[in-house]
């Protein structure tokens, strides 16, 4: 496995743990004290790294049909009038939702995990900006665009800062193996710490699919260490 690469376009089978989900969100459920968004910490990435990233976020749009393909429209139904009170406009939580899965999937997140980062990081405000300069949906912190993508890069446009986000958040999980905990705990700039891992859980459970749904892809598979956190 090529480390900093986002995994999208995997097959099926390798979505098929989503139980894993829940034993995360177990435990992390011991995070009780409330957590603010935090930041990305700049580091340095080798020249090759780089480049995979910044392939990774090169502009793909979603395909013209994408959101009436059957497994999307069923999610995106699902998933909608959990988000009703945050977004009421319809039309709006419909495009949300279908640029949230169609990222998450590329990427090779769950889409219910990005739900739970935004959730916790910007409360689906599209123009939320952090003590630390983090901006947008998933408060990507700007020196991004400058390290793997372009200065023009507007990181209050929806599909940019779910492609940053999301991207980056597939970098953490490679780099630490697997580990989610540790994976969002660099994306939040809080290494070693529960309570941001715990505050995603919690989010996550708020977009579960129906228990009687076929899942449609797993959470990232878990470092063994999760549960020891």
């Amino acid at each position: 496995m090529t480390r900093g690469l986002p995994r999208g376009h995997r097959p099926a089978s390798a979505f098929a743990h989503r139980p894993l989900a829940a034993a995360f969100a177990f435990a992390c459920a011991i995070a009780a004290a409330p957590v603010h968004a935090g930041s990305q910490a700049e580091e340095h990435l080798s020249p090759s790294v780089a480049t995979l990233l910044s392939q990774a976020i090169s502009d793909r749009p979603a395909p013209v049909d994408y959101v009436t393909r059957p497994e999307v429209a069923a999610w995106i139904a699902r998933t909608s009038p959990r988000l009703s009170q945050r977004i009421p406009d319809a039309a709006e939580r419909r495009d949300i939702l279908a640029t949230v899965h169609y990222e998450a999937i590329r990427a090779g997140l769950d889409p219910q995990l990005v739900l739970g980062v935004i959730h916790h990081e910007s409360g689906f405000k599209k123009y939320a900006v952090s003590h630390a300069d983090a901006r947008g949906y998933m408060q990507v912190m700007p020196f991004w665009t400058r390290v793997i993508g372009g200065v023009e890069h507007n990181l209050f446009h929806l599909r940019t800062n779910l492609r940053y986000g999301c991207v980056i958040l597939r970098h953490y999980l490679d780099r630490e193996n697997g580990d989610l905990f540790r994976a969002l705990g660099r994306y939040n700039g809080s290494l070693g710490r529960s309570e941001y891992p715990g505050a995603v859980a919690a989010a996550m459970r708020r977009y579960e699919a129906a228990p009687d749904s076929a899942p449609m892809m797993a959470s990232v598979v878990l470092g063994a260490s999760i549960s020891a956190k």
